[in-house]
């Protein structure tokens, strides 16, 4: 009898196990693939491997502007691969070995509830049974195929995000559907390299949900680079290599040697026996509390199953709240500060309210932005680039709301804005943090300032 059964060992379940094994519970982890899940295997760290791969090449290219020549600069596309390859081994055995080191039980396979007893809950993998007093489902997302016609006849043409990190050639032209965030990133790749891209996006902007003003100065950046964008582009069928949209109220094309498919993705919550139970699901996913848990006592769900915030952070973090609860503290998840990232070149990163959201949400707020120039290091490492910091503030109480930015390495900095936006913390009060300098981290200062 084990005090915890996790299904799935994505960024949700791993953890999890993790602090779960840490603090005493016996747990054993099914995962029917790769440990790490679409994350470290198909997802966040292959695609970040490829793009600092892409950065590299094009830092190599415009050296000149930074006094250094480099002449006949090449890449190795099947060696490009190939590390990305070998950083998610390194990361999977990671993975692995911190599983042992917490005395977690992994168990590779397809695992299947099969119910409730009165040893608790079972589940089966390989003809053996597993008995629980606890059950975390992490089953997570798969990308969303949609019923588009002609889609199945075209075969190997389409590509997922699964396919395409797979590929054996740089193809010659690439067309996206779907201008999110995983999208963007393959058409900051491919472009990078020489491919033509273009990008078919539904909405009237690219990036759907993150600051629009950032969205549209990144769309403006890659359209300077050679991307093509079709927005507000509705796609009705797939006929051969050809990608058929309409726009206006007009029929047009698009032809690419491959079409990657990026509209999404939906919460697996089929095929290891869910049903069993009667747990609650949502049209997103498995509906659960802010302490992650279902309707049914003892089952709780983290990660994309539960279809609301689909980032492997917010997957760690659910996971860590059952675990916390699961051992005696009083933890709740909250989403009003999860940091977005766009690992494009330049990257855009945001956390908290847009000021689409804000005024949604019919919330009061003040705004103050700055170009990324006004931090001198982002200067001295970015020749002839502008990019952007605005921050929002609340009204009535004069508190962050929300922190969003264009310019690279953004990425590394909205943590910060984060914390604040966690904290409650007012505008006086991050005047008065202190921030190193040089860094680019003092934009966000810089900024405050102007309110």
């Amino acid at each position: 009898m084990f005090d915890l059964i996790i299904i799935g060992g994505g960024p949700a379940g791993y953890v999890a196990a993790e602090r779960a094994g840490n603090k005493g519970l016996s747990v054993v982890l099914f995962e029917k693939k790769a440990i790490g899940g679409v994350c470290l295997n198909e997802g966040c760290i292959p695609t970040k491997t490829l793009l600092y791969s892409a950065k590299t090449y094009e830092n190599a290219i415009h050296g000149n502007k930074y006094g250094i020549t480099c002449e006949n600069v090449t890449f190795d596309f099947k060696k490009i691969m190939s590390r990305k390859k070998k950083v998610v081994r390194k990361l999977v055995l990671g993975v692995e070995a911190t599983m042992k080191a917490n005395n977690v039980k992994v168990v590779v396979g397809e695992a299947m509830i099969k119910g409730r007893n009165k040893e608790g809950f079972e589940v089966e993998c390989s003809g053996e049974s597993y008995h629980s007093r606890n059950l975390l489902i992490c089953t997570g997302s798969e990308a969303s195929v949609p019923p588009i016609p002609g889609l199945k006849e075209a075969g190997d043409l389409i590509l997922t995000n699964r396919e395409i990190l797979e590929l054996d050639n740089i193809p010659e032209s690439l067309v996206i559907i779907g201008g999110g965030v995983i999208g963007m990133e393959f058409a900051s790749f491919f472009n990078s390299f020489g491919t033509k891209v273009t990008v078919v996006e539904m909405l009237p902007e690219i990036l759907g949900g993150l600051d629009y003003e950032i969205s549209a100065m990144l769309r403006d950046i890659y359209s300077k680079k050679g991307i093509q964008f079709n927005l507000g582009a509705k796609v009705v069928q797939i006929d051969g290599n050809k990608v058929v949209y309409e726009k206006d109220g007009v029929s047009q094309s698009i032809e690419g040697e491959k079409i990657l498919l990026s509209v999404g993705r939906r919460a697996n919550i089929k095929g290891f026996g869910l049903e069993n139970l009667n747990v609650e699901t949502t049209r997103s996913g498995i509906k659960v509390d802010e302490k992650m848990k279902t309707n049914i006592s003892g089952v709780y769900a983290a990660g994309d199953v539960t279809g609301f915030s689909l980032l492997a952070h917010t997957a760690s973090r659910e996971g860590e709240v059952v675990i916390n609860n699961l051992t005696g503290g009083n933890d709740i998840m909250r989403y009003g500060a999860i940091p977005g990232v766009v690992y494009t070149n330049p990257e855009v990163a945001g956390v908290g309210e847009t000021e689409e959201s804000a005024k949604a949400k019919g919330l009061s707020y003040k705004v103050a932005k700055l170009p990324m120039t006004f931090a001198g290091r982002f200067v001295a490492e970015n020749e002839g680039v502008n990019g952007l910091c605005k921050i929002l503030i609340g009204e009535k109480y004069g508190e962050v709301i929300g922190v969003h930015m264009l310019g690279t390495p953004c990425s590394e900095i909205i943590f910060g804005a984060g914390m604040a936006i966690e904290q409650e913390m007012t505008l006086n009060e991050l005047k008065e943090v202190i921030f190193p300098h040089p860094t680019v981290s003092e934009i966000i200062k810089e900024t405050i300032f102007k309110f």
